[in-house]
């Protein structure tokens, strides 16, 4: 299986690392990252991900995955590549987003009309963008897969991991990588945390989501 990562500046890691430690451990998986240009790519904070194929070297996938990131602001009207996700989800078994890289399926138009989740910060934005949101870790509509914020990523590959290679094999693969989350907090869902916490994040975000597309 052809599973390719879109990487870009300002991509949050764990939306594209997360999934990767789960769906490269997949019978046959093979794996590229790709941006519009090779090279080394900068997350949030810093870290640096590598790009080892273009955009017009792919011109077919069995599973796309979009991760989210500030850097999606730049995106959702960059033709050379809205274009690119279009011809690419065309050619694909599942098209997939973790956090806010919905967005960037919304505005290649891919999520109009269907269920669909994100970054509970941008919910307003994928409905804008046509999609109607459900608030799920991870939402199926069709071929399309799609996460909330950032750790949701890890359940979303799992999930792929299941529907795609199996109940044994999706076992192992959380095994391995010893999945059994246990947080010393209760503050991950934005349903149930105080108001003025929400706030807070929701004002936080936006701010950093500003400043970043202002660059």
């Amino acid at each position: 299986m052809q599973i390719d990562f879109l990487l870009f500046d300002e991509l949050t890691a764990l939306d594209a690392v997360g999934p990767y430690e789960v769906l490269a451990r997949l019978p046959g998986a093979r794996v590229r990252f790709v941006g519009k240009q090779k090279g080394r790519v900068a997350c949030q904070g810093g870290l640096g991900l590598y790009v080892d194929t273009t955009l017009d070297e792919v011109s077919a996938s069995d599973l796309l995955v979009v991760p989210g990131g500030f850097g999606v602001r730049k995106l959702e009207s960059d033709e050379s590549v809205l274009g690119w996700l279009r011809a690419i989800d065309a050619t694909t078994r599942v098209t997939a987003s973790v956090c806010t890289g919905s967005l960037l399926l919304g505005a290649a138009g891919l999520l109009r009309g269907r269920r669909a989740t994100s970054h509970w910060a941008y919910v307003d934005q994928l409905t804008a963008l046509g999609a109607t949101w459900v608030a799920e870790r991870v939402v199926a509509d069709d071929k399309y897969r799609t996460a909330a914020g950032v750790s949701a990523g890890i359940d979303l590959a799992l999930t792929l991991a299941l529907e795609l290679a199996g109940k044994n094999v999706a076992e192992a693969i959380q095994l391995s990588i010893e999945y059994d989350p246990a947080p010393p907090l209760q503050a991950g869902n934005a349903q149930r945390v105080p108001r003025a916490l929400y706030d807070a994040v929701f004002a936080r975000t936006h701010a950093r989501d500003h400043e970043s597309a202002a660059r």
